[in-house]
């Protein structure tokens, strides 16, 4: 096979999921001196379209899931070769799920479509407080910050957030989104955020017009 053909197989790999088809396919793209960006961004062509067949009703939850788990092996196989300066990012992201949830599956979905779309992701995890969201945008400087949760009694912290970057004057150039399955738009605005997304792939193509 051609470069063409490997980059068309591993993208069509990702679309179906197939786990173990799209590590050999990525190891035969690297042996045969593709460039791991290259690969990369044929990958993320194939999330576009899961994404496209998740917003049709054609994909659901689960084949989110799926794809990320697929993306997320097959990059395993290329980071070795991998160089940073290689690999063009188009924004920065920090992301993580507040203070007192423990829910993350919307979070991790997100993490790894922002990142097949090209973010430097830095995922703080699970239970983060104000503390740590202020310190990680300190020092990461990003362009975004997503928050997520799924507790009802959990999104007061998305506020407390917001309150502690203003108080800290790190707001004024950092865009907030939120989400997670108790929350909507009103709630978004009233605590100061500038976006909700209602599912994962709403907020990975609201980050993308915020960077264009």
């Amino acid at each position: 096979m051609n470069e063409k053909e490997i980059l068309e197989k591993i993208k069509e790999y990702l679309i179906s999921f197939d786990i173990e088809n799209i590590k050999k396919a990525c190891k035969e793209a690297i042996d045969k001196g593709i460039s791991p960006y290259k690969i990369i961004d044929a990958m993320s062509k194939g999330m576009d379209i899961v994404g496209k067949k998740y917003e049709e009703g054609e994909f659901f939850l689960s084949d989110l899931i799926m794809a990320g788990e697929t993306m997320k092996e097959a990059m395993e196989v290329i980071k070795p070769y991998l160089k940073e300066s290689e690999v063009k990012k188009i924004g920065k992201v920090v992301i993580g799920t507040v203070r007192g949830d423990l829910h993350d599956i919307g979070k991790n979905i997100v993490a790894t479509l922002l990142t097949a779309a090209g973010f430097d992701v830095i995922d703080l995890g699970i239970d983060v407080p104000p503390e740590k969201f202020i310190e990680a945008i300190r020092i990461h400087k990003p362009n975004i910050l997503g928050m997520s949760a799924l507790l009802t009694t959990t999104m007061i912290e998305m506020e407390n957030v917001i309150k502690e970057l203003e108080k800290s004057s790190l707001r004024k150039n950092l865009k907030v989104i939120v989400g997670g399955a108790p929350l909507n738009e009103e709630f978004a605005r009233k605590i100061g955020a500038d976006a909700y997304a209602i599912d994962a792939v709403t907020g990975v193509n609201i980050c993308r017009k915020w960077v264009s």
